[in-house]
């Protein structure tokens, strides 16, 4: 299916109302359920929760509940739940301990403005508040459901479990024995660092990947989508969570920190492994085509209702930030 949308980064125009609805959610969730936590606290949740953004996992979401014919609405809970998991990785993803970011969206990371131990519980509170906006958003049946794909999504075996395993490859947790060290030299990559493009996609399906899956399932299920519609959605998944990583990677090596709003070249600076570095660039934007052409077949097949899903799959592949 050929798009009809004009150039490719008009595709935020036609989202921006549903930007401005997750926006007015989640400012919404943030200040009814934070009503009776330390002011210091909530400061610190919305410092980051509410940051500058595309909102690009609540957005997925709503496509994928509006290609199985559901609406905004039925999709906004979720939506705002996803952006809370995520907001809380990035809160940890930046400590020094992980890693060791200093900008995030421009801004400084979240424990740079207030401290480690206050980051790091605003991020355990944004997760907590994540499954607390499910539950309020749906029947017990329904947010059963949602609250166990969020679960899968973003731990041990999603999101947390990626994590680790980037931080064995980068030399940073011992394994198997599972005791920690110092971080290694900048330079110097971990003995359990992947030497091979099969093992680099296990880390990041999980580390990346998985949150994505679980948008779209949760975009479905908002919709109550089945059979070979969850397969689409699925199908489609896998491709753009690769494929969003790959571009991420080869941002670090290409772009600047005024384009991103974060520190690029750090990856290789610290000797980690990336998709450029593994294969080389060229091949990487090749790869980053072969993911976005998969992500694109698996929109058509919810025909004219996937097409913002197809459009999305040619930002990321062509993005610049």
């Amino acid at each position: 299916m050929q798009s009809k949308l004009t150039p490719m980064a008009d595709i935020w125009q036609h989202l921006k109302p549903r930007q401005e609805a997750v926006e007015r959610a989640l400012a919404e969730a943030l200040r009814s359920h934070t009503s009776d936590a330390p002011p210091i606290l909530a400061e610190a949740m919305g410092y980051s929760l509410l940051a500058p953004g595309k909102r690009l996992r609540p957005m997925l979401c709503i496509l994928a509940c509006e290609a199985n014919s559901g609406t905004l609405e039925e999709a906004l809970p979720a939506a705002c739940a996803l952006e809370m998991i995520h907001a809380y990785s990035l809160i940890h993803d930046d400590l020094p301990a992980m890693d060791d970011d200093d900008l995030r969206r421009g801004l400084p990371a979240n424990h740079v403005k207030y401290g480690e131990a206050l980051a790091i519980l605003a991020g355990d509170a944004l997760q907590a508040l994540a499954s607390q906006t499910v539950c309020a958003g749906y029947g017990p049946r329904a947010a059963s459901v949602m609250c166990l794909e969020l679960a899968r999504g973003s731990g041990a075996s999603g999101m947390v479990g990626g994590q680790v395993l980037d931080l064995i490859a980068d030399g940073r947790i011992l394994n198997p024995s599972g005791g920690c060290q110092p971080a290694k030299s900048p330079k110097t990559q971990g003995a359990d660092a992947p030497h091979s493009l099969r093992e680099l996609e296990a880390i990041h399906i999980r580390k990346t990947g998985a949150l994505f899956r679980s948008s779209l399932r949760l975009g479905g299920f908002a919709a109550n989508a089945t059979g070979d519609s969850a397969k689409h959605l699925d199908d489609y998944a896998n491709a753009f969570g690769l494929l969003f990583q790959v571009t991420d990677d080869l941002l670090d090596v290409e772009s600047t920190a005024e384009a991103t709003g974060k520190r690029v070249n750090k990856d290789a600076e610290r000797g980690k492994l990336t998709y450029p570095g593994l294969i080389g660039i060229e091949a990487s934007r090749i790869k980053a085509k072969e993911l976005s052409d998969a992500a694109i077949r698996a929109a058509n097949a919810f025909g004219s209702r996937g097409e913002f899903l197809a459009e999305l799959a040619r930002f990321v592949r062509d993005r610049d930030r």
